[in-house]
């Protein structure tokens, strides 16, 4: 035989290049009819007939999944071994050999030149011409691919193939699709004519993409096609004229999958087309224009550029004319932004660097238009950018901090001050059994105070430091920490006239903070357990000054009661306050671990504080107490069961015998998170009491009622509900979701939310966001849902 040079790329190699780069412009199935089993028939296995392992993996709406027959010999298209010239060679049942002329081989045919291996029924190699037509039905399968056809002309000197009718099938993604024909035309280019491409199970083709004509290029690392479509069971739903996508991890320029669904304000649909902007190996862009019904031309756009220090990631949205907005709001002209820019830098030797900076054009557009400025729902947008520094014994950090208020319900008053900046020190170290250890801060706070009088109107410098000295000691059974301390402030403030506006604060303050360990292993159910018994004694004194009344309130807040704050010695966050307190925190906690498995299904937490001096220290009136004791402040944390957990906490009264508040909460999955259940309840004496009840609950293997509920006692009415239903099979799912919220003017808006979602090629509308915030687990149920398997 002839020994031509051999620079095979083969057609399935390309192929699982088309596959596997095409997640998002997957060029998808057009099913033809097959005399033999496609590629995709041969390997799929009706669940009862999967491996143990493979079949748990499932989920239940799988009906089946794909298993390799037979054991793969290497990947098809890899190079020839030698590196150069590569024997043909051929077998089969019955062969006849005319010399110097041709070679028929008939009956289980089997042919392998270098990388390129395929089983047929016949074979007819010419060998003056150099060429293999090969009889189907034919089999070519590679590592973790499979591909099929009826015929195949095969060039031994160029590697040249064209295959008729052709299937083919990805393991990896689960990917399967056809070709009327396929041909490798130079060594890495690849044309594909009626190409279709599918992740649903043979015979099913809910949805499939199709194209008239495909060209892969593996040398760019780009496919191109022509005519692509859309199909839902086989029917027409969306068709580009051109497409552009990439075949292998190179980012290709080229339009994303579109999206389409309802506007998230009520205000009618919207339509979206993506397009990416591979700029350059260390920055890109993505693009998306939208038109929203009744709101007009709406623009996002990201950009991403990576250094050798860190990413940034700068994101902007832009509306010319919001026809809704500007008749909601007469006299606004409709023009509408939001910006939002972030950075993250690594300088070595401990030294880091960031950076976030938001804005909107106005306090509606997060709710009304933002579908990417990766900005929550809330009333202040911060802008703040730093440096820091670590070690083992210090930290630094200094930076520029402020906001933007979008909420016409804070007062200007309760706007918060800028830092401007902020500088923050801590230090610890060693002195033999002794530690010497220092927090320390200087900020510069402002905002602009013209409208206001009094404390309000203050702006000015802060300076703090707390030096601690404090003589640790632990063992096996306990520990002990005595400590010793000064809280250190000085102001220097502007428009401020009550006092010499340069004043300081010193505040003399001691700690004891000690605990001792009891543990002993028991069982229960036959499953042992190690039970620990926790006490702890916090003793916090500190001589503060009643009267701090003058000194603003420029980041100083009270803090909330609970367990955690047991062992607080302040009782104010921010530093304009020092609490004064005399007080001895007696607490218990007692653990369950599992011996078997290391979790811990159980832990309870009981304390109170003791006060031997009333406490009169104030901020806005809040904060003083001539109570002896705190209320009882409890935890308790149940896990009876893998994926089940029962949480509770609260503060109780001895005197009154009232619970003053309490959070409780059961949450449930399943191990494969199909079933989800959250019932809670949250009381706050004479404020507000809300129970709320949700859950997904599957009435059959493929659907599932989506529900929450919350309701007020005190405003006796619904504050927010969602329900709805999901449908799921192995390639798609659905979501329709009906959702009240309760808005900042007290008002219970309703919209309508949905989410389309295709297994390997993307979706659109976005219910799952929503769900994810209102049912706990949804968003673990998401990523396993369409997750690797």
């Amino acid at each position: 035989m002839r020994t031509p040079p051999h620079r095979l790329r083969a057609c399935s190699g390309c192929l699982a290049a088309l596959v596997a780069g095409s997640s998002v412009w997957a060029v998808a199935p057009a099913v033809l009819a097959q005399a033999v089993p496609s590629a995709a028939e041969i390997d799929w296995r009706p669940k009862a007939e999967l491996p143990e392992e493979v079949r748990r993996s499932l989920p239940d709406f799988c009906e089946g999944g794909y298993l390799p027959s037979g054991v793969p010999t290497g990947m098809v298209g890899e190079a020839a071994s030698d590196g150069g010239q590569a024997p043909l060679q051929a077998s089969g049942l019955n062969a006849r050999y005319e010399i110097d002329n041709e070679l028929y081989l008939r009956g289980d045919v089997r042919l392998q030149q270098g990388g390129f291996r395929v089983t047929g029924s016949e074979a007819r190699y010419d060998q003056a011409a150099g060429s293999v037509a090969i009889e189907g039905p034919l089999t070519s399968r590679g590592e973790g691919f499979l591909l099929t056809g009826d015929r195949a002309d095969y060039d031994v000197d160029s590697g040249l193939v064209d295959i008729n009718t052709a299937t083919f099938l990805l393991h990896g993604p689960e990917m399967r699709g056809s070709a009327v024909q396929l041909s490798r035309t130079a060594e890495d280019q690849v044309q594909i004519r009626q190409g279709s491409l599918t992740t649903c199970a043979p015979q099913s083709n809910d949805w499939s993409i199709v194209a008239s004509e495909i060209h892969l290029d593996q040398g760019e690392g780009v496919g191109t096609a022509k005519h692509v479509r859309l199909q839902i069971r086989d029917i027409p739903v969306f068709y580009w004229p051109y497409a552009s996508f990439p075949i292998d991890d190179r980012r290709k320029s080229g339009f994303l999958y579109p999206s389409f669904g309802t506007s998230n304000t009520g205000s009618g649909a919207f339509f979206s087309v993506p397009y990416y902007l591979n700029l350059a190996p260390h920055y890109d862009a993505t693009l998306t224009p939208q038109y929203i019904h009744g709101r007009g031309l709406f623009t996002e756009a990201e950009g991403r550029y990576l250094s050798s220090l860190g990413e940034s990631v700068l994101q902007v949205g832009y509306a010319a004319d919001d026809a809704e907005f500007a008749r909601e709001f007469p006299g606004e002209d409709g023009e509408r932004w939001g910006l939002d820019f972030s950075t993250q830098a690594a300088f070595g030797g401990g030294w880091t660097g960031y950076g976030d900076y938001s804005a909107v054009s106005d306090d509606e557009y997060l709710s009304d238009l933002n579908r990417t400025l990766e900005i929550n729902r809330t009333t202040h947008l911060q802008r703040r950018g730093g440096v820091r520094y670590r070690d083992s014994s210090q930290y630094f950090e200094t930076y520029l901090s402020g906001y933007q208020t979008i909420s016409d319900f804070i007062a200007d008053e309760n706007v918060p001050y800028s830092q401007l900046p902020e500088v923050v020190y801590g230090a610890a170290v060693d002195a033999g059994p002794a530690e010497l250890s220092l927090e320390s801060q200087y900020t510069y706070f402002y905002r602009d105070n013209a409208d206001l009088t009094g404390l309000d109107r203050a702006n000015g410098q802060r300076v703090r430091a707390i030096p601690e000295v404090a003589l640790p000691m632990r063992a096996l059974w306990g520990y002990v920490r005595p400590s010793v301390g000064v809280d250190y402030t000085r102001y220097e403030l502007e428009d401020y006239n009550l006092r010499d506006p340069g004043f300081d604060r010193t505040v003399p303050v001691a700690e004891w903070d000690s605990g001792l360990y009891f543990d002993r292993q028991s069982s229960l159910f036959d499953i042992p357990y190690n039970q620990t018994l926790e006490p702890r004694l916090y003793y916090a004194w500190a001589d503060a000054e009643a009267d701090q009344g003058f000194i603003p309130d420029f980041d100083t807040t009270i803090r909330s009661f609970s367990f955690d704050e047991l062992f607080q010695r302040n009782r104010f966050s921010g530093g304009d306050r020092v609490g004064d307190t005399n007080q001895l925190t007696v607490a218990l906690t007692s653990r369950f671990n599992d011996l078997l498995t290391g979790a811990e299904r159980a832990r309870f937490s009981i304390g109170q504080v003791h006060y031997y001096d009333d406490r009169d220290v104030t901020l806005a009136g809040q904060g003083a107490s001539d109570t002896s004791d705190s209320p009882l402040a409890g935890e308790m944390i149940l896990r009876p069961v893998d994926g089940m957990e029962i949480r509770t906490s609260g503060l109780w009264e001895p005197d009154t015998h009232k619970t003053e508040e309490g959070r409780s909460q059961l949450v449930f999955h399943s191990s494969d998170y199909r079933y989800l259940a959250s019932v809670g309840h949250t009381y706050r004496r004479n404020e507000f009491e809300q129970s709320d009840i949700g859950g997904v609950f599957p009435v059959t293997d493929r659907v599932s009622l989506i529900g929450r509920w919350v309701y007020d006692s005190q405003l006796d009415r619904t504050v927010g509900s969602l329900a709805g239903l999901e449908y799921n099979n192995c390639c798609w799912s659905v979501q329709l979701v009906h959702q009240n919220y309760f808005t900042d003017d007290q008002e219970l808006e309703s919209r309508m939310l949905f989410q389309i979602q295709l297994k390997g090629l993307g979706g659109s509308g976005g219910s799952s966001d929503e769900i994810s915030e209102a049912i706990y687990g949804f968003d673990e149920r998401e990523r396993r849902r369409f997750g690797g398997r």
